[in-house]
């Protein structure tokens, strides 16, 4: 069978259930195809999105060249985190693994004012849909500008 078999699909891998409720809220969005983005069991740690990635999705990835991957990470203030996160992903699955987060966590978002997890989710979404940077370029959150870019390139097709 062909490799691409499977429609297009976005599993998200979040480091904390922080990072799960704003892929919650995320998913929330009317004009999101939801069937065709999921959230993976929260990993507990950086590390260890780092780790269950290298384990159990690199293998699926190269199965299936319609599937992409959000890893959901919390930077914690660290400006060499993206590259250590970047540094595991093989070569040939580059352009279809994104690494996202808050710069430092998610529970400072909403010690910013910037609501809920759920309302926090939503509004990156519509950014993503509408190709704005209203809630993505928060001061905890325009570092991820670059892999932004990637994504609405590849993903926001996908997803809405």
């Amino acid at each position: 069978m062909s490799k691409d078999k499977y429609p297009p699909h976005v599993p998200v891998l979040p480091e904390d259930d922080a990072n799960r409720q704003l892929v919650a809220g995320f998913r929330l969005d009317p004009y999101l195809s939801s069937h065709r983005i999921n959230v993976l069991r929260v990993a507990g740690g950086w590390r260890k999105v780092l780790e269950r990635f290298q384990s159990s999705h690199i293998a699926e990835m190269k199965k299936n060249l319609n599937r992409y991957m959000v890893l959901l990470i919390d930077f914690d203030g660290k400006e060499d985190r993206l590259d250590k996160a970047k540094a595991v992903v093989p070569d040939d699955l580059k352009e279809r693994v994104f690494i996202l987060g808050a710069w430092s966590n998610p529970e400072d978002l909403r010690k910013d004012g910037l609501g809920s997890y759920e309302t926090i989710g939503q509004a990156l979404a519509k950014d993503c849909r509408e190709e704005t940077d209203m809630t993505w370029g928060h001061r905890l959150l325009c570092h991820n500008a670059g892999e932004l870019d990637r994504l609405r390139k590849y993903v926001r097709p996908i997803l809405f």
